[in-house]
């Protein structure tokens, strides 16, 4: 386990932003992220009953109270079972059941059928968390200062892995909803007021740039180890759009018959949407001439001015083939990203859980962070001289390095503070669950 410890340390360094000479200052101050963070997890479950706790959709989704178990769970294996003597689990059955993927952890309960434990209920699961809690707080106060410095970023970590299961929350309970006639809402329904007007194009010159963190470099903090090395990528000059498309300008590719023609669309993606059906956006519902939306506020009318959401890569790509243009590579987005502010986005914490936009001010690129996740042409492979950490948490992010494509920028359902230009997300080319749409490029 020491190398597993060493490997956090270089490739997720997560306690260097926070270090200083005072480590009572430290400790206060994990003492204070861990609370908020987990306290801001169940903060999500309000409004929904155990019913809404237990719904699973799809496969690729998780109930409610899965996502309560497993983040538990993570600190539980990660942490108090490794580096807690005398450490006791409440139930040695969960060691199986709210293990997600961790092959070196052991057997998992098959994920598609989650919604079919009846049994932890709720409140047996809140126990847990509770349980987990406790020994959390009382192992980090009696840690020596020595223990502490090393263990403390992969606390980090997991305060980290359940910020991301905060969004998968989110999003895995609206697409339950979405099945539900009575159509239940957790929100209030959140209206675009401006027009945020006529689409522009930033120019980027040619050359070679920066990708990826340096995950050892202190002033940077946390960063998935996904992210790195650092290292340069050579690029062509090109432009991007100043901001999202909207759901106006879709729905322009939509009454054009761009479900209709496959000039547009890949040749895997053609075939999904002759297998699924699809003719819309998820969630977009048609009434005679008008057109509405599931949300986690419930139905709501079309907004043309709101961005774009729920879409799938194949779907990304039809429209900006359909518009003389394509995505941005994860290194074009990067690039043109690091100078806007990851601070300055909508995020979960506003608790609207829909995208807006603003007018955008001049003709800086707007929206780039917190609105919606942006689908961009690349795959999502390991970058140059990755290495892939020993033991099971090497499996975070590595072992999925095949057949997804990135996504950049982070939504409305993504905590604040947790994405910045270097974050790499990715999902499958069908996957549209997820708040996830469109910024266009082309070549000059």
């Amino acid at each position: 386990m020491a190398a597993t410890i060493q490997h956090a340390r270089q490739h997720w360094g997560a306690f260097n932003a926070w270090r200083n000479d005072n480590l009572i200052e430290q400790r206060d101050a994990l003492l204070h992220a861990y609370h908020q963070v987990r306290d801001a997890t169940i903060s999500l479950t309000t409004g929904l009953n155990a019913e809404d706790m237990n719904l699973q959709s799809m496969p690729e989704t998780s109930p409610v109270k899965w996502h309560l178990a497993h983040t538990s769970w993570f600190f539980e294996t990660f942490l108090l079972s490794e580096y807690f003597p005398g450490y006791q689990p409440l139930n040695s059955n969960y060691a199986r059941l709210f293990n997600s993927y961790y092959n070196g952890i052991g057997e998992q309960y098959p994920r598609p059928q989650r919604s079919l434990l009846s049994r932890p209920d709720i409140s047996e699961v809140l126990a847990y968390r509770q349980h987990v809690d406790d020994c959390m707080l009382s192992w980090l106060a009696e840690l020596s200062d020595n223990d502490f410095t090393e263990l403390a970023t992969l606390v980090i970590l997991g305060l980290n892995h359940e910020q991301q299961h905060q969004e998968l929350l989110l999003t895995d309970i609206q697409h339950s909803f979405s099945f539900n006639p009575l159509a239940p809402a957790i929100s209030k329904p959140v209206v675009q007021h401006q027009n945020p007007g006529e689409l522009h194009w930033h120019d980027f010159p040619g050359g070679i740039t920066s990708l990826g963190q340096m995950a050892d470099a202190a002033e940077r903090g946390f960063v998935f180890d996904n992210e790195t090395p650092r290292h340069q990528h050579l690029l062509r000059s090109w432009q991007l759009a100043n901001r999202p498309v909207t759901n106006g300008e879709y729905l322009e590719f939509i009454k054009g018959g761009g479900y209709q023609q496959p000039q547009y669309w890949h040749s895997d993606g053609w075939c999904w949407l002759q297998q699924q059906t699809i003719t819309a956006p998820l969630y977009w519902l048609q009434q005679d001439s008008n057109w509405q939306r599931h949300t986690l506020a419930g139905i709501v009318a079309l907004d043309e001015y709101a961005p774009l959401c729920h879409i799938s890569w194949y779907e990304a790509c039809a429209y900006a083939n359909w518009r003389g243009c394509r995505l941005p590579t994860e290194a074009e987005w990067e690039h043109a990203a690091a100078a806007s502010n990851p601070e300055t986005g909508q995020f979960a914490d506003d608790q609207h859980w829909q995208p807006v936009l603003s007018r955008p001010v001049g003709q800086q690129l707007h929206g780039m962070f917190g609105t919606v996740w942006e689908w961009t042409s690349s795959s999502y492979s390991p970058y140059p001289g990755f290495n892939q950490a020993p033991g099971a948490l090497g499996e975070y992010n590595g072992k999925f390095m095949a057949n997804q494509y990135v996504l950049r920028g982070g939504s409305c359902a993504t905590p604040a503070g947790h994405i910045r230009a270097s974050y790499r997300n990715f999902f499958y080319p069908q996957d549209r669950w997820q708040f996830s749409g469109i910024r266009l490029a082309r070549d000059c």
